[in-house]
């Protein structure tokens, strides 16, 4: 008996199972919920490394690992930084118990107040081991750790008795002291919660995949059956957008349930692109000619072109801005969109090229949700690849029947594609001209003088209608001297453990976790198979499609190596748009493009090949491995506090000019992010900014005002035109807030909690 007759005879199994499971999770959850346990240590990150002052972040950590401080720091902590994490060890067996730290540079671990591990130092990365004996219970430990310049690394372990050292398990670790059993039954219940969820999604995945795959069966397996019948398409197109929707849902949970609230904003980055958003939302209507004047690091021009734009995504949020959406809102919607089209539209163009809808769904699974874009959700600009696969049936099209029609849908996807990020950019024309090189039997020789102008046709208007995007660029370039040398593109290459990198959970449980410092880049089991299956059957170089987007593949994977490869040097001299690209590491996505679309000719040719009893359950078990394979969540989401009501006293304000106190040093400068989401309210010019570059105006103002409120810093702020100055009262001490009191130039205005608006008087006054 088939599982298709099962299902048909017995209709009701699955409602039985949907209670059973529902039940299961909600008296798991219930319970969980009573027992008011968290999972991890309290963290606190410092941008000095003496672990002084207020911290520049303070979260609840699951782990204590180099890829968690990366996250904390949003992929680019400062040269010198330092953090500690304390709480509680739960451990249920009496033993001794060895410990050891594996950092770079020092680190100390002291647990009940006893120095148990001193890997303190300036040192490359070492490991050092202690042991203690630990009685039943909660035991309080404190982490220190100090990264004194260059590499960083940092993690822990233990061991009991005389077994072998692995990672400490999140779930002993609470910020509170809590009894053994309450830390054990929360474990218990944490798994029959997520065993219940994992039921009902494959559960799901499985009836979902089975009705595709039979509509599938209805249209005939091959390309020539699927193109008889165009009717077709509409509804295949329509379920696969309500498929990846549901899949974005799935892979970024909890992030749907309070898409308003839930964030990513304890990343700045993150920040940085929820204001990048509401800019274009306010500018563009009002001014679009001065689009790129944003009021961040004032008084310096063009600050929108120091990091991404983002122009499609901007354009897409717009319309839920005007209507009142916040920026947290609008960031997140626009992220989910990002993950939904790319997979779509992958999805579409193989199914197109293969004839096979469900390898174009695979293929857009793929693409859409994997390593690399699972870890990069604080990066909205890297999120949103619709237009790749687009841009290369455009070329598919043009190579095979050069046309002026041809040429202007290639002009347009490209040109949409560059618009969503510079990186992207880059990456396009780079898959473009791989892709046209790994097809010259299509514009050598006779063919060329019909293709060549054609393609030259495309280059020209998407440079036309590109330059007014990008010359905003070339002025910092030019003016600020807004580049990225070789030395800094070499530090952010490539290295082969970064395609060993995944945050699914499977994977990083197993395995993957050991090379968790990298970039994440590997294409997952499904699609390497599938890829293999295509180079063996030969499809992967017969299908002159699937030869250039393995070509595509290669490129990005080599040109992922930065200045380790040779003749990246000399790329970088001849090519100016390599100079906007610091982490060359991230060309490997394009390896993840490639993977999935020779993946989904495979599974075509596969399933053309296999008798129908056996490609029917074969696909289905394809899709539902492709889909949960990379899945990471739920994700480590946090409640991004609304921005206080007192940045809206300065929208009536004309010729406001606003400064942020205390004004974060060049290698904090992550911290004013949240001080450009707070302008969204007022939209002024802003002295503080945050974005991969630093302008120097940024490091006098920093040294200006390192002495606020002293006479030179007040003198400063009214040469420069500054007219109101926010102050956050719990960054000072007592001394330092009598003398802001006591600062004749300044007017208190309002107050809201812990921070207070002032109004800076002009000199004179």
């Amino acid at each position: 008996m088939t599982l298709a007759d099962f299902f048909s005879r017995n209709r009701r199994v699955p409602t039985f199972w949907l209670i059973v499971f529902l039940s299961a999770w909600g008296a798991a959850a219930a319970a969980r919920a009573a027992l008011h346990v968290t999972h991890g240590l309290t963290a606190e990150y410092f941008a000095n490394g003496e672990r002084l002052g207020p911290p520049a972040r303070r979260v609840v950590s699951p782990e204590i690992s180099t890829g968690q401080i990366a996250g904390e720091w949003g992929g680019s902590p400062p040269a010198v930084f330092s953090a500690r994490w304390f709480g509680y060890l739960t451990v249920g067996r009496p033993d001794l118990y060895t410990f050891a730290t594996s950092s770079d540079d020092g680190s100390s671990l002291s647990i009940d107040g006893t120095l148990v591990v001193n890997n303190g130092g300036v040192h490359g990365e070492d490991t050092r081991t202690g042991a203690v004996r630990l009685e039943r219970g909660p035991h309080f430990v404190l982490i220190e750790y100090a990264q004194a310049g260059g590499d960083y690394a940092m993690s822990w372990a233990w061991a009991r008795g005389g077994e072998s050292l692995s990672p400490v398990p999140p779930w002993a670790l609470s910020p509170g002291r809590v009894p053994y059993w309450k830390v054990a039954l929360a474990h218990v219940l944490d798994g029959l919660r997520l065993s219940a969820i994992w039921l009902l999604v494959m559960g799901g995945l499985f009836v979902a995949f089975k009705y595709l795959a039979d509509v599938q069966i209805a249209d005939g397996h091959e390309g020539e059956m699927a193109r008889s019948q165009p009717g077709r398409r509409p509804l295949r197109g329509a379920l696969g957008l309500a498929l990846f929707v549901a899949l974005a849902v799935l892979h970024t949970w909890p992030l749907a349930s309070d898409p308003a609230r839930l964030s990513r904003n304890d990343n700045g980055d993150t920040m940085l692109n929820e204001w990048t958003l509401a800019w274009f939302a306010h500018q563009a209507p009002r001014d679009p000619l001065r689009l790129y004047e944003a009021n961040a690091f004032y008084p310096e021009r063009r600050t929108l072109a120091y990091s991404e734009a983002m122009i499609v995504q901007s354009a897409i949020g717009a319309p839920l801005r005007w209507l009142g959406a916040g920026p947290v809102l609008v960031y997140n919607l626009v992220l989910l969109a990002g993950f939904v089209l790319t997979g779509w539209t992958m999805s579409l163009v193989i199914s197109r090229w293969t004839g096979d809808w469900i390898a174009g769904l695979v293929s857009g699974i793929l693409i859409g949700f994997n390593a690399h874009t699972l870890t990069r959700v604080p990066h909205l600009q890297a999120q949103h690849g619709e237009f790749l696969p687009l841009a290369l049936f455009a070329l598919d099209a043009l190579l095979r029947q050069p046309g002026a029609r041809q040429a202007v849908r290639l002009a347009l996807w490209f040109t949409l594609q560059a618009l969503t990020s510079v990186y992207l950019l880059v990456f396009t024309a780079a898959a473009m001209i791989a892709a046209t090189l790994a097809r010259p039997e299509d514009w050598w020789g006779r063919r060329s003088s019909r293709v060549l102008p054609h393609a030259a046709l495309a280059a020209g208007l998407a440079a036309l209608v590109l330059l007014p995007f990008l010359l905003p660029y070339w002025h910092v370039y030019q003016d600020q001297g807004l580049s990225r040398s070789l030395a800094e593109v070499r530090m952010y290459s490539a290295s082969w453990t970064d395609y060993l990198m995944t945050p699914g959970r499977f994977h990083y449980a197993w395995w993957s976790r050991r090379f968790a410092r990298g970039t994440a880049l590997f294409p997952g089991f499904v699609g390497l198979a599938l890829t293999g299956v295509a180079i063996w059957l030969g499809v992967a170089f017969r299908d002159r499609r699937a030869r250039m987007c393995l070509a595509v593949g290669v490129c990005g994977v080599l040109l992922s190596f930065g200045p380790k490869l040779p003749g990246y040097a000399m790329l970088y001299e001849f090519l100016p748009p390599l100079h906007a690209i610091r982490a060359a590491v991230r060309f490997g996505y394009l390896g993840i493009v490639a993977v999935a679309v020779v993946a989904g000719f495979g599974l075509a040719e596969l399933r053309r090949r296999l008798p129908g009893r056996i490609a029917g359950p074969l696909s289905v078990l394809v899709l539902v491995l492709a889909a949960l394979e990379p899945l990471a969540a739920p994700l480590r989401l946090k409640r991004a506090e609304p921005i206080p009501s007192i940045y809206r006293q300065l929208r009536s304000e004309p010729g406001a000019i606003v400064v942020e106190v205390p004004f974060p040093s060049p290698r904090a400068v992550f911290t004013n992010a949240q001080y450009l989401l707070n302008s969204t309210e007022h939209w002024k010019p802003l002295l503080n900014g945050y974005s991969g570059f630093v302008p120097g105006s940024y490091r006098v103002h920093f040294k200006l005002l390192s002495g606020f409120p002293d006479a030179p810093s007040i003198a400063g702020l009214q040469a420069r035109g500054v007219t109101h100055v926010f102050v956050h009262l719990n960054s000072y001490g007592a001394d330092a807030l009598r003398q802001i009191e006591a600062t004749m130039a300044l007017k208190k205005v309002a107050q809201e909690e812990s921070i207070a608006l002032y109004r800076l008087q002009s000199a004179g006054l």
